[in-house]
């Protein structure tokens, strides 16, 4: 028996208190509704409804289940919304990682964006580095994660990429900070100050072997898995590092240099697994490439001589 349907043909002739109006009203036949109606009584095991007189009128019974019936219909629609919102991604709680170095004013905007988007979702927040990551997505410890390319595991699906172009970070007095742009083989003979390979290590390996093939192949590596820590070892003299350009705006002592051609772009997207996907991976991956990606396409080549990058220091003196 389909209860809702009955209550719904029940309450429009109480309303309406004439089996024709509420036949109408409910677009049906007027003997299919009052079959219901009759129905609906059989099941309760109670009359609903006087006959006797020229009018309908409810009995005691009736006019109980009026109420009732409204209360149960409300009831039975907050729980169809509660599943369709649950399984377009809108509630519930989404397990979510993202790397160490994710910029704050991006960690708002993606958890602003989630909030617009979907109010009743609750985003449980994991800082956690893309090998960590990795690992907790495939024990079901995470939904979603947000991770550094290129990652290899199979059994994951990867949302829209973003593409950031790395520069390289100098002290402002070093004399490859005086050149408009810089290769990567003129870092040779400098230490070079990089994530621990754990962290991400397809994007470890990249990094090197591009390093590598370009005339590049640092003295010594030195680990730094703190923003903070990888900028005061470039300040210390300690090595050369490899950044997109925000990275250098909070510290004065610093410059940033692009790289000519190119070659390093550091990618990132969300993550999660195809078996068992959370309804709102998808939404979590859409919008975090919109807030990690530049501004426009990918910037072109380096300017040419006399028109300088943007740095967050002034120009040496002694080179107008």
């Amino acid at each position: 028996m389909d209860l809702s349907r009955h209550l719904r043909h029940f309450l429009a002739v109480a309303e309406e208190m004439h089996f024709g109006r509420a036949a109408e009203l409910l677009g049906i036949a007027q003997p299919p509704l009052s079959q219901s109606v009759q129905r609906l009584e059989r099941e309760l095991g109670a009359t609903l409804f006087d006959r006797s007189r020229r009018r309908v009128e409810l009995t005691t019974a009736g006019r109980l289940l009026v109420d009732e019936a409204r209360a149960l219909l409300a009831r039975e629609e907050r729980l169809r919304t509660v599943v369709r919102k649950a399984e377009a991604g809108e509630l519930g709680e989404l397990r979510a990682g993202v790397p160490p170095d994710t910029p704050a004013t991006a960690l708002r905007a993606l958890l602003d964006g989630l909030a617009a988007e979907a109010p009743g979702l609750r985003v449980d927040l994991h800082e956690l580095t893309t090998g960590e990551q990795v690992r907790a997505l495939a024990a079901a410890q995470l939904d979603v994660g947000l991770v550094h390319h290129p990652v290899d595991a199979p059994d994951l699906e990867f949302g829209p990429e973003a593409a950031a172009p790395l520069g390289v970070l100098l002290p402002r007095t070093a004399p490859l900070a005086r050149l408009g742009e810089v290769a990567l083989a003129d870092l040779a003979g400098h230490d070079l100050v990089l994530f621990p390979r754990a962290t991400a290590p397809g994007w470890y390996e990249r990094v090197l072997d591009v390093c590598r093939g370009a005339g590049f192949t640092p003295d010594r590596v030195r680990h730094a898995g703190n923003p903070e820590f990888l900028v005061g070892l470039v300040l210390a003299g300690h090595g050369v590092a490899f950044a997109p350009e925000a990275a250098a705006r909070r510290e004065p002592r610093v410059a940033w240099r692009p790289l000519a051609g190119r070659p390093l772009v550091r990618r990132l997207s969300a993550a999660w697994p195809r078996a068992g996907t959370h309804p709102a991976a998808r939404r979590f991956a859409d919008l975090a490439a919109g807030v990690l990606a530049p501004d426009g396409p990918l910037p072109g080549p380096a300017a040419p001589a006399g028109r300088r990058p943007w740095s967050v220091v002034y120009t040496p003196p002694d080179h107008p």
